[in-house]
């Protein structure tokens, strides 16, 4: 595949991923997630609104077409999926198996990709707790918050890290804090200070820029 079909794949892809964020997509964020310049990004984002695939909203944030919806949605199945086979067949850490599969998931065919989901079971995450589309672009709907929005005495399960550099998941991981880990907010500290948070038997302060890249579900009140 030519470079600048994996180009323009990759930034469906972060186009897709952040607009499922509370921000949305722009400019600059697709920049910072692709960790490009933003008049590179600004150019590429460009190109693709000329082929109808994103467009701009009131706000001016990036949005997805229905066509560049279901681009993405493809390439974002290609590549959770790889994660999944690199974590479950070749034992992989976690925080090394994103910039492999992002090199996997512009060379899988669609036989490849269906033979490859049948062989793991049709998983539904991928290794950092992310929801996997479906064969048909769908995405199951789940009520999240971030780690740094709770307050002390609360209990949540984290459903997935937001954030895929090394550095950050090895730590998380050395804390334990791992997708379906159950933790609880035993303590915030104010003026945006660090949360004491207990895992098991252990007790971490976490600061809120790391427990803003974990994002949890909370059981209902």
């Amino acid at each position: 595949m030519p470079r600048s079909a994996e180009s323009k794949e990759e930034y469906l892809e972060a186009c897709f991923k952040l607009a499922l964020t509370a921000e949305g997509a722009t400019v600059g964020r697709v920049a910072e997630e692709l960790r490009v310049a933003p008049a590179s990004a600004s150019q590429m984002l460009g190109r693709l609104s000329e082929a109808g695939l994103v467009l701009r909203d009131e706000q001016h944030r990036i949005v997805l077409t229905k066509e560049g919806r279901s681009e993405a949605t493809r390439i974002v199945r290609r590549h959770r999926l790889s994660e999944r086979f690199l974590t479950d067949y070749l034992n992989l850490p976690w925080d090394e198996v994103h910039e492999e599969a992002c090199k996997l998931e512009h060379a899988l065919s669609e036989q490849v990709e269906a033979g490859l989901a049948e062989r793991l079971g049709n998983p539904r995450t991928c290794p950092h707790g992310r929801a996997i589309p479906t064969e048909e672009g769908e995405l199951a709907p789940e009520e999240t918050r971030t780690l740094a929005d709770l307050a002390a005495g609360e209990e949540c399960v984290i459903s997935f890290v937001s954030d895929e550099r090394r550095d950050l998941l090895r730590y998380l991981a050395s804390l334990g804090l791992l997708p379906e880990t159950p933790v609880s907010v035993e303590e915030v500290a104010p003026f945006g200070g660090p949360l004491l948070v207990r895992i098991g038997r252990a007790r971490y302060a976490l600061g809120r820029e790391v427990a803003a890249k974990v994002f949890v579900r909370c059981p209902a009140s």
